[in-house]
């Protein structure tokens, strides 16, 4: 019979397991209009305005004047492929 280790508690972490989740980062989907408007070298203003007109859409979250609109990011980059001329 082998000599069985020592049993842990499921309540305590365990580092083996548990550091490389800790070191993961989430590569986010969304990006605010700022992002988007320095990636285009355009103002916010004009990433408001133009943005819905020229099929790029945005995604409304909150209400008011704390309201944000935001981007999938891979829309951005699908919308900028598709801006490319031949």
């Amino acid at each position: 019979m082998l000599p069985s280790e020592p049993h842990s508690h499921p309540d305590q972490a365990r580092p083996d397991i548990d550091s490389p989740r800790r070191d993961r980062k989430v590569e986010p989907v969304l990006m605010d209009t700022s992002d988007v408007a320095a990636m285009l070298n355009m103002s916010t203003s004009w990433v408001y305005r133009e943005a819905s007109k020229l099929g790029l859409k945005g995604y409304k979250l909150g209400r008011g004047r704390n309201a944000k609109v935001l981007y999938k990011k891979a829309d951005v980059f699908k919308w900028l492929e598709q801006q490319k001329i031949h």
